[in-house]
């Protein structure tokens, strides 16, 4: 249950990414500024959090021990989640950008046979390959319904443009970000602590960040003031708190797949407190019948898998 409550709580905070990517755009902020500046801001938190008593020769030192493995699975895990993330917040309001992001529960789901299990057969450990925990994807998909109703309204009244600009980039990113997490989990062996592992998600995603930053210079100039501060806020509350929420709630129960999934169906969360702070901080409109039902629907799709994975650990 703990590891649900963490998640929930990383929920909170990542909403913040969505609703401050969306006033960044609607005060012409660049969506690549957006993008690059969290990681590069999130880089001096982590050696200040991590300095000292050799953590951070720690994590070079695993990262160097299989620095292709490390490259590829961050770079997923965090260019390929942010940057489409980012982008799609172009087109939609920061509610339903966090709303499509949700599918990442089914796509977490989805990628658990890309993964193996050590089971002991008499006697002898073997590596049997994961399988999708059925239960898991039913409550998932109670999630998901309820994430499509509260989308309704807006898929009927964006122009195709808009509505395929806003999506297919969300796909990639729900697909990346429980890829590039697991795959780090499985790398590190649970060697390094969940700030050490962010850390070294950061140092390998970092030349990825910085040559988007010299793009955005080149296309946009020097972003304003208000973008690098807000951009500096992500970066604290999405990119520290948040992360470290998800990661080490997803580190506690990293070998138990259905548990994983349950921790990873929190992340619904965020369009709740999307919601709310559209309505609080940008004057959005408030959400119609069929997103408010939504709402309720997904609420009880998380009740339900907070439930079934508190059963699981008893």
């Amino acid at each position: 249950m703990k590891s649900i409550i963490l998640g929930i709580l990383s929920s909170l905070f990542f909403a913040s990414t969505f609703v401050l990517n969306r006033q960044m755009d609607l005060f012409g902020g660049d969506w690549i500024f957006s993008a690059s500046l969290r990681y590069i801001f999130t880089l001096p938190f982590l050696l200040i959090i991590l300095y000292g008593k050799n953590n951070i020769k720690k994590v070079i030192f695993e990262i160097k021990n299989n620095f292709k493995e490390w490259f590829i699975w961050s770079n997923v895990g965090f260019v390929l989640f942010y940057a489409p993330l980012t982008f799609a917040g172009n087109y939609g309001p920061s509610w339903l950008i966090a709303g499509t992001w949700q599918i990442t529960i089914i796509a977490g789901i989805l990628v658990t046979p890309l993964f193996y299990s050590m089971i002991e057969n008499n006697g002898n450990l073997e590596k049997v390959r994961n399988k999708i925990p059925k239960k898991s994807l039913f409550i998932s998909l109670i999630i998901l319904f309820g994430i499509l109703l509260m989308q309704y309204s807006r898929i009927t009244s964006v122009s195709i443009n808009d509505l395929v600009l806003g999506f297919i980039p969300v796909i990639i990113a729900a697909f990346s970000y429980p890829l590039g997490n697991r795959k780090t989990m499985e790398i590190s062996g649970g060697k390094l602590t969940t700030f050490q592992r962010i850390l070294g998600m950061t140092l390998c995603s970092m030349p990825a960040w910085i040559l988007l930053l010299f793009y955005g210079l080149l296309r946009s100039g020097i972003p304003n003031n208000n973008q690098i501060m807000q951009s500096f806020i992500v970066a604290l509350f999405s990119g520290i708190i948040a992360t470290w929420l998800f990661f080490k709630a997803t580190d506690m129960v990293r070998k138990d797949m259905k548990k994983l999934a349950a921790v990873e169906s929190t992340q619904s969360g965020e369009i709740v407190f999307s919601v709310l702070g559209e309505l609080i901080l940008l004057g959005g409109a408030f959400p119609d019948i069929f997103a408010n039902l939504g709402l309720l629907v997904v609420i009880f799709g998380m009740v339900i898998h907070s439930t079934y994975s508190s059963k699981l650990s008893n």
